[in-house]
């Protein structure tokens, strides 16, 4: 098969094609054949710096799959040949990705794609879904009329967070700069704030009586966590998605604070099933039109993948930048 591989980490030109052998199915696996992966940041990171996860050199990157069911290992009984999935299954700490004709994936990370989806919108989905669920459901245990922030609302984990937490019954407010605002507005918030208009007390006092957020996802994280502090109310949750340094005011607040770190299951092996499980819920959120992934307008294959790596990085894409086979 052909795959796109790195010898080296380096910038975004360090892929070539190569003719690599098709996986072999083993037990409790998939052999898929990649019809589309999306490009996260995830996986600019893996190319370009050496981590703990970077074990697989020379590796094939992206997580991030749709594709149909080539072959069935022994032991899985939830898929068939010809089934149409998507998942993240791969890309990382020694498993390869999905830059490739074929890939081999775990059954336990995998779903049926959403029927209402094509492959490029369903590819777009699987790591900022997980990570948005992880972040609202099973860490700050979002609930109907719980008031809800979300910074970065037209980003990845973003604007599947602000669907996901509507779909809890959640009053959603989120924030976005002025260029994404109006794509903001389209994405079914109750409120959006112009952070480069608004300040937190502003935002904190029209949308919430001065009380505070019941729930804060902040994606962007950095010296920007503070904000999230500021608009939580007391004893309420912060989650992140990213690494932070100063958490004196979750203290001061009483607050219930959040790291979310989507790829452990995959990395370590830890209850993998809950990602299949997530992303069967996901996919009926989206055939019941709750959920919609917002898709960069850029068209690339994953032959292409330096273009698409290098659109991620320059801040232009609004949405998920898609490769499809």
């Amino acid at each position: 098969m052909k795959a796109m591989i790195i010898k080296s980490l380096g910038d975004a030109d360090v892929f070539e094609q190569e003719e690599r052998a098709k996986p072999q199915v083993k037990a409790g696996h998939l052999v898929v054949e990649v019809k589309a992966t999306s490009v996260n940041p995830l996986d600019t990171m893996l190319r370009s710096v050496d981590t703990p996860w970077s074990a697989n050199l020379p590796e094939i990157l992206h997580g991030d799959v749709a594709g149909i069911v080539s072959e069935v290992g022994e032991g899985v009984s939830q898929f068939k040949v010809g089934d149409e999935v998507y998942g993240c299954a791969g890309g990382i700490a020694g498993m390869d990705g999905a830059l490739s004709e074929f890939m081999l994936v775990d059954a336990d990370l995998m779903a049926q794609k959403p029927k209402s989806l094509s492959m490029r919108e369903a590819a777009a989905l699987p790591l900022v879904s997980i990570t948005a669920w992880e972040a609202l459901v099973d860490k700050m245990q979002v609930k109907a009329n719980d008031n809800v922030l979300i910074h970065g609302a037209t980003g990845g984990v973003g604007h599947i967070a602000i669907q996901l937490a509507k779909s809890l019954g959640a009053v959603v407010t989120a924030t976005t700069r002025s260029n994404n605002y109006e794509t903001a507005q389209t994405l079914g918030a109750d409120h959006i704030v112009n952070s480069e208009v608004h300040s937190v007390a502003e935002y904190v006092e029209q949308h919430t009586d001065n009380v505070g957020f019941d729930a804060v996802l902040d994606t962007i994280a950095g010296d920007h966590i503070q904000k999230s502090f500021e608009a939580a109310r007391y004893n309420g949750s912060v989650a992140t998605i990213l690494p932070i340094n100063d958490v004196l005011q979750v203290a001061l607040k009483g607050l219930s604070f959040h790291s979310v770190l989507m790829p452990i299951p995959m990395v370590y092996g830890i209850n993998r099933q809950a990602h299949g499980e997530i992303l069967t819920r996901i996919a009926e959120l989206v055939d019941a039109g709750k959920i919609k992934p917002l898709v960069d307008a850029s068209n690339f294959s994953i032959w292409e993948v330096t273009q698409g790596h290098q659109r991620l990085q320059s801040g232009s894409a609004v949405g998920k930048v898609v490769l499809t086979v």
